[in-house]
């Protein structure tokens, strides 16, 4: 089976049941936290390959369900700038084996690659009805741990 670097939000329920089910297929994940990440404009962009800009964005980020940020009017430059000044709206989880660069957890592009069974509901769609609350500053709680360490078999 494959090491998987998976970019993650700490505390996201839908990250932790993909992390489960890699997990469980047999890889070995290198979890990262996808907001602390200092990405470039180059290194976050391999991730979407030639998917459309309006498919590079978390839906369920805050600023896109108020609709202050509309993914459909956006050009690359301006997602880009846009998702590095706010990962949150960056979708999830970015994942890498290799030089193969994802975004998001859709069953049916990760099936062949990463030998995914079907699941039974979208482990991408978020099922909260509220936005998540935003994450803590970096230190002001540690009181999990680091989200950067392999999570523990």
């Amino acid at each position: 089976m494959a090491v998987i670097l998976f970019y993650e939000k700490p505390g996201c329920a839908n990250n932790t049941r993909q992390k489960r089910l890699l997990i469980e297929t047999g890889h070995e994940l290198i979890v990262r936290d996808l907001l602390e990440t200092r990405w470039t404009a180059e290194g976050l962009r391999a991730f979407f390959g030639a998917r459309p800009v309006t498919e590079w964005f978390n839906r369920a980020a805050p600023r896109i369900k108020s609709g202050e940020i509309v993914p459909e009017m956006l050009d690359e430059p301006e997602a880009l700038a846009l998702m590095l000044a706010d990962p949150l709206l960056i979708r999830r989880p970015l994942l890498q084996v290799d030089e193969r660069r994802e975004a998001g957890f859709e069953s049916e592009r990760l099936r062949d690659w990463l030998s995914l069974a079907p699941e039974g509901s979208s482990l991408e769609r978020c099922r909260r009805a509220e936005p998540c609350p935003a994450p803590e500053p970096p230190g002001a709680d540690d009181r999990l741990g680091s989200a950067k360490a392999p999570p523990s078999a």
